[in-house]
């Protein structure tokens, strides 16, 4: 494949003048039986590159256990792009934000309490080594200077919003140089001075990220680093949800419009999304800057690919521009939209409540304090925290001082209310009489892990779990990652749930199975997990989306487990099957 390089404001492919007109798409956001479908559109739109992220928390999940299998197969990803003809960009991080789960670092570093992370601290440098040095054996053998089509590469990523220690900026450089990376090395950060001078190195070309107002933005580029190429790193077609906020969309016009004055200015780009898809499982990342806002399952982020991978009106819009700006029109299309199906109707007949469940799923840890989730070596999915109150004991509320990220309160197995770190506080008073007890289990569930800003070591769980200024102590840790639900004993059950439990119930296809989205009215908040595969999570009451993405290559022919853990209650059994999804 050809080498990238650049000489004043041009990029070069082996010597003649290029323009980089890429489009995000991330592999582990997407099932791989449809890698090959989202880059052949976004070959057919006219791009000529793809670029993706790398996700260390789920290729390292545990330290020293390295995974690049299935949807992590980042090796055959890139192959699949250059059978296409695609050129790559890669972005290893270690850092990705990306509204990712902790911005993409393993929350196994949380363990390391006296360890400062994206800065030149040995005992980070030494984790961020060990890492890449597995990556690179993948990555090594597709860089375009060994006839691969990986033609340049990112180091860090958008450092400047962080930190400013140019020492660390050199020493993953020299990780990247040392495990035989050559291809061309970049670094992207926002428009602004403060952050273009913290995260970027005079050596290497820099790029900046904007979503709007492209001249102001490459004036600021243009007189920080002159006689280097113009790119707009992230074009950002779109943004992300939040629970509690708004679906955001964008006029396809207008996005089409300013991606061709930058091409028409000689710049090149890089949309950020071309294709979102989904935070499956426990991924979603957090903000928190006046409160913590974890973002929703769906990455659908208004790209010119929709979550399930459709075609949007942005993608025949920017085509159309592709088009005029090559003077020629681009061969016909012969991708197409997937065939969605409404299932329709599925009961949930059977139940494991959770305090069965726990005690069939997790040993307990006991504790005399109630501990973070790190501290019993646990990272994602719930927790619960059980313990009995004896009386007498006066009218006293309940507080946390720490709930990281939502605490569900049962009292004798009912369900009492629910306390959110920063949004949400029901008031629980448990007056006993002298003689008497009661059960109380807190059910605390890891919404994700901040992924940006200065609150990003996000510890989970609770501490502090008091009545009045009297702390209880004595507590049974139940630790619930779910990712093996074999253990589950279901019975059969019917009517609404009053209590947090996994329901149970089959979905019957007797054709090859097509992508759907399950809705789940009446229900409150929970995840759903279909023949072992965790979908995310879902919130009715908070919004925006009000349905998961469910990919054909989830199901199969025949009979499908459908699993819904129900954290709150609920008013109904049922789940429905649709053939559109419902984003806000």
């Amino acid at each position: 494949m050809p080498i990238l390089t650049y000489k004043d404001d041009k990029f070069y492919l082996d010597g003649e003048e290029f323009t980089i007109i890429s489009g995000a798409m991330h592999y582990f956001r997407i099932p791989r039986e449809y890698w090959y479908d989202r880059l052949l559109k976004l070959k057919e739109c006219g791009f000529n590159t793809v670029e993706t992220y790398t996700c260390w928390n789920l290729h390292e999940p545990e330290e020293n256990v390295f995974d690049f299998s299935g949807m992590l197969d980042i090796g055959a990803y890139i192959d699949i792009a250059k059978e296409l003809g695609l050129n790559v960009i890669l972005r290893p991080g270690p850092y990705i934000c990306a509204e990712w789960e902790f911005g993409g670092l393993p929350a196994w570093l949380l363990n390391y309490k006296d360890m400062d992370i994206r800065c030149n601290d040995e005992t980070f440098i030494s984790k961020v080594e060990r890492y890449f040095k597995e990556l690179f054996k993948i990555v090594v053998p597709r860089l375009s200077t060994n006839g691969g089509n990986i033609f340049m590469m990112q180091i860090e990523n958008e450092y400047g919003s962080y930190g400013n220690d140019h020492e660390y900026m050199r020493r993953i450089a020299k990780i990247y140089h040392d495990n035989g990376i050559d291809c061309l090395l970049y670094t992207s950060d926002g428009a602004t001075y403060f952050m273009l001078n913290g995260g970027t190195l005079p050596e290497y070309p820099c790029v900046a990220n904007f979503g709007s107002r492209p001249d102001e933005n490459f004036k600021v580029l243009d007189d920080f680093r002159p006689n280097q190429p113009r790119m707009c790193g992230e074009y950002w077609c779109g943004w992300f949800d939040h629970w509690y906020d708004i679906h955001h969309v964008r006029d396809p016009k207008e996005l089409a419009g300013l991606f061709k004055d930058m091409i028409d200015r000689g710049a090149s780009l890089n949309f950020y999304m071309f294709h979102g898809g989904t935070n499956f499982g426990f991924m979603n990342g957090a903000n928190y800057f006046d409160h913590y806002d974890p973002t929703v399952t769906s990455y659908d982020y208004n790209a010119l690919l929709s979550e399930a991978g459709d075609l949007t009106p942005a993608y025949f819009e920017v085509r159309k521009m592709i088009e005029k700006s090559n003077g020629e029109e681009l061969p016909p299309l012969t991708v197409k939209n997937s065939q969605k199906k409404a299932y329709g109707k599925v009961e949930l007949t059977e139940k494991c409540d959770i305090f069965k469940a726990a005690k069939l799923l997790a040993k307990p840890v006991h504790t005399a304090a109630p501990k973070f989730m790190e501290d019993i070596g646990q990272y994602y999915g719930f927790t619960l925290y059980s313990t009995v109150l004896e009386g007498p004991r006066e009218d006293w509320e309940l507080n946390i001082d720490s709930v990281h990220d939502r605490a569900v309160i049962f009292v004798n197995h009912e369900y009492k209310g629910f306390i959110e770190r920063t949004r949400h506080n029901d008031t629980i008073r448990i007056p006993l009489k002298k003689g008497e007890t009661a059960q109380l289990d807190i059910l605390c569930e890891n919404m994700g892990r901040v992924n940006y800003g200065p609150k990003i070591m996000d510890r989970k769980g609770l501490r502090g779990i008091r009545f009045g200024l009297q702390y209880h102590f004595g507590w049974d840790m139940y630790p619930l990652p779910l990712t093996d639900l074999s253990a589950l004993e279901f019975e059969k059950s019917e009517g609404g749930v009053k209590t947090a439990s996994f329901l149970k119930g089959n979905l019957q296809i007797d054709e090859e199975p097509c992508d759907t989205f399950i809705k789940l009215d009446g229900f409150h908040k929970g995840i759903v997990i279909i023949n072992g595969f965790n979908l995310g999570r879902y919130y009715n009451d908070a919004g925006p989306q009000k349905t998961l993405y469910v990919p054909a290559p989830v199901l199969k022919k025949g009979s499908n487990e459908v699993i819904v853990f129900e954290t709150d209650r609920s008013s109904r059994r049922s789940v429905k099957f649709v053939d559109t999804p419902k984003l806000g």
